[in-house]
């Protein structure tokens, strides 16, 4: 290495450790109300803390009457977005540690998981997951990829390779979800590049479907400024999708969202906000916006951040969770006062409204933060696995019979 070449790598680095410094002091000492300043600066170097203690959950978390938490593992800090395989393992991706890992099935009936390995390794931020026809899907910040699985070992059957690459991840909101409809296509979703501007890739802030072989990519509906998590309704098969509200607007606004998502429908962002709402920042001059917006089929309590969405699907749910969805609200930053940080339930009432209830809470008190729900999974037995990429914990609730 030349002597010009280590100036210029040792300037390079000096400068983004003066960008990444400056930023730390803007976040700690800035104007910006943040009620937990540590929860946001660990965000942003992609860190987590220790799993709560045994003694922590089982007085700290609630779930509803007829179901029981506890936790299937604590060793996957970072877990973001899971899928089970057809012999009970959960793949899990650690967005924040470039990988995916397996989460072996509990197979000696102690309630916990066997162990974990990594599957993919060295990926770029991976997230959404999706088994179909014996493939693994993945979707990294830049690209879509798939690999063959055989389920039965556990094991990768071939080479990873891409499906569809050149997505952009510049900017904020780089994760990807995907999932498969009930139309065959394989449906992905990606976050704006901003609080909120005007998008230079068109792509940014929507979703999208395609192919199961990555062909045929189309722009399926606009204006979604962060659709992290997204289901299909079983009773009727509308998709519906969480969405995260711009920041920096004071702490009871905007709301955050659940839409029922249409193809060729817009949703508001950047121009409009929760229900129909201008933007201060670009609503000037864009005020047909409003009448072309959809606005949600429920709102969320502002800078709640959901995330993962599970309808749930099994035989003989309790009376109440017959059309119900379970919400991961990862937690507030941009309040004076933390609020979200628990997993809550959607009800569809039978005129069409949601009613919404907390599922499982106790993450926050007032003397501690013990995680953040990010993903939310049902199995075909009806356990649900959350989660918590802040505590390094994976969840599992399941139903007591009462």
């Amino acid at each position: 290495m030349t002597r010009k070449l280590k100036r210029i790598l040792l300037g390079s680095f000096a400068a983004i450790a003066v960008l990444i410094a400056a930023l730390l002091a803007f976040v700690w000492f800035g104007p910006v109300p943040i009620g937990n300043k540590r929860v946001l600066i660990d965000f942003m170097l992609g860190r987590g803390i220790a799993p709560p203690r045994a003694e922590q959950i089982a007085s700290l978390l609630k779930a509803p009457p007829g179901f029981k938490v506890e936790a299937y593992t604590t060793e996957v800090p970072l877990a973001r977005f899971m899928v089970m395989t057809p012999d009970g393992d959960l793949i899990v991706s650690r967005m924040r540690a470039d990988e995916v890992v397996l989460v072996e099935r509990d197979r000696n009936g102690d309630g916990r998981a066997d162990g974990v390995r990594v599957l993919l390794p060295k990926l770029s931020r991976p997230q959404g997951l999706a088994l179909h026809d014996g493939w693994l899907y993945v979707a990294e910040s830049t690209a879509v990829g798939r690999v063959k699985f055989d389920s039965a070992s556990g094991k990768l059957a071939g080479p990873y390779e891409h499906i569809l690459s050149g997505l952009t991840d510049e900017g904020h909101h780089f994760s990807k979800s995907i999932g498969f409809g009930p139309d065959g296509w394989l449906y992905l979703a990606q976050g704006s590049s901003c609080n909120v501007c005007i998008e230079k890739d068109p792509r940014r802030a929507t979703m999208m479907r395609m192919q199961p072989d990555g062909s045929q990519p189309e722009i399926y509906a606009t204006g979604l400024r962060n659709s992290v998590g997204f289901d299909w309704a079983p009773w009727d098969g509308a998709l519906y999708a969480t969405d995260n509200g711009r920041d920096l607007l004071g702490d009871d606004f905007p709301p955050d969202e659940l839409n029922r998502i249409e193809p060729g429908r817009f949703y508001g962002w950047p121009y409009v906000n929760g229900f129909g709402v201008l933007d201060p920042d670009f609503g000037k001059g864009h005020e047909d916006k409003v009448a072309q917006t959809t606005v949600p089929a429920h709102g969320f309590r502002p800078h709640n951040a959901p995330l993962g969405i599970a309808f749930l699907r099994a035989p003989g749910l309790p009376p109440g969770y017959e059309r119900t969805a379970i919400v991961a609200l990862h937690g507030s930053w941009n309040r004076s006062k933390l609020d979200g940080y628990k997993v809550v339930a959607l009800h569809w009432q039978s005129d069409g409204s949601i009613v919404e209830s907390d599922f499982l809470t106790g993450f926050l008190t007032k003397d501690m933060l013990i995680g953040r729900p990010a993903g939310v999974y049902e199995a075909p037995d009806g356990a649900i696995y959350i989660s918590d990429d802040y505590g390094g914990v994976i969840y599992r609730v399941t139903r007591t019979g009462s």
